[in-house]
């Protein structure tokens, strides 16, 4: 075989050094704060918090994350600085979260907590702009849910990790433990993530993006696009509502103990689906249109909410709408980015996945507020039929604007 053919047939690989160095630091990243996430409420409790504690801290934390993220977008704007935002980004949550087990009241641990959800919100647009330019256009797809495959298995194995330490060890002795995880994530982060743009990604220099408002030269459909996807966002409710209704439907039948357990098993499942179908799902995508695929997840959502509704509640049923939550979460999650790629002029990409979190995050906060209260003062089936309705709104809006 030629040179030429050989270099020919090594740009067109997908699976890089970037792709690769960034998938391993979204897993090993997640596996350490997931695992101290896991175990949170427990360490709560012990230390003599009250309830609230838990949503103060977690709510403070995304707020904090939600305005790092369009920073960070910003600064992902400027080449140069793209990876060692990365590194510190990557480095913060890891030490936040190892500082975790030297918390004496749960103040100490909400400023951590807030800290490290911010270097977690600052690297992500920076994060993803290398991530797309470590790969050709049409491979944007397979990147995407390969990184969204591999933070979802480090989701996976902290919960299993914290599990397995926690009895042995006790709380503290796995939060410092979760120092290793987030370390080898810095560290895969900073060895193989890309130094700097490819040659066909090539850009002018940092001068000319501090001359820019960059927000103003985001096209108009990436917003119409973004519009879409803040629809869904809104009626997108936490994961871990899904537990709450699994635990409340078994409960009656199985008790509060064996109905707690099955549940998690349950979310278990959602997760690992979510990691199997990621990569597919992000393959495909770089074959047919990215836009009416993700709208096609979006309406896997509404026929998850309305399985809630409507459907006998069994342990097999349970396990399919679980099940097609994690496929809804793998289209969302492998396609939103590689789509807005699409629409996002190179110059101002980081800036465009900055406004993209942003959004989310608003919408993750929206969605679990409206559908908590509604699901307190009406009832569970209010809750899904309001996210249900929203979900088909942005499908109709992400699909309209292909």
């Amino acid at each position: 075989m030629s040179k030429t053919l050989r270099s020919s047939t090594a740009s067109e690989r997908w699976l890089t050094r970037g792709v690769l160095g960034i998938g391993l630091a979204s897993l090993f990243s997640d596996w350490g704060h997931e695992a101290a996430t896991a175990i949170l409420p427990t360490f709560l409790f012990s230390m003599g918090a009250p309830a609230v504690a838990l949503g103060l801290i977690e709510g403070v934390s995304d707020g904090f994350s939600s305005f790092a993220k369009l920073a960070g977008g910003l600064i992902a704007d400027r080449p140069r600085w793209r990876k060692p935002v990365g590194i510190i980004g990557y480095l913060a949550t890891a030490i936040t979260t190892f500082a975790y087990a030297f918390a004496k009241g749960w103040p100490f641990l909400l400023w951590m907590r807030a800290l490290g959800w911010m270097g977690r919100g600052a690297r992500g647009p920076s994060r993803d702009t290398l991530l797309a330019d470590s790969v050709r256009p049409e491979q944007q797809g397979r990147a995407f849910g390969f990184e969204r495959a591999m933070d979802t298995v480090g989701a996976v194995l902290g919960p299993l990790s914290a599990t397995a330490l926690l009895g042995a060890f006790g709380a503290r002795a796995v939060l410092r433990w979760t120092l290793v995880p987030g370390a080898a994530a810095a560290i895969a982060f900073a060895i193989l993530a890309p130094k700097q743009l490819a040659e066909h990604h090539a850009l002018p220099s940092d001068d000319r993006y501090q001359k820019r408002l960059a927000f103003a030269q985001l096209p108009k459909s990436f917003w119409h696009f973004l519009t879409g996807v803040f629809a869904h966002g809104i009626g997108d409710f936490a994961p871990t509502l899904f537990i709450l209704r699994a635990s409340q439907i078994l409960t009656p039948r199985l008790g509060a103990t064996r109905a707690a357990t099955v549940s998690l098993a349950l979310y278990t499942f959602y997760n690992v689906v979510n990691a199997a179908v990621s990569y597919p799902a992000g393959a495909l995508g770089d074959r047919r249109n990215k836009r009416g695929l993700l709208a096609m997840g979006y309406l896997v959502s509404a026929a998850t909410y309305a399985g809630f509704i409507v459907g006998r509640p069994t342990i097999p049923l349970l396990a399919t709408l679980f099940g097609l939550a994690g496929v809804h979460g793998a289209f969302q999650q492998s396609l939103e980015k590689s789509a807005a790629t699409e629409l996002l002029p190179r110059e101002v990409r980081g800036s465009g996945f900055g406004v993209l979190a942003t959004a989310n995050g608003i919408g993750d906060l929206v969605s679990s507020v409206v559908v908590g209260a509604l699901w307190s003062t009406v009832g569970p089936a209010a809750g899904f039929f309001y996210a249900g309705v929203f979900a088909v709104i942005g499908a109709a809006l992400v699909f309209r604007w292909r």
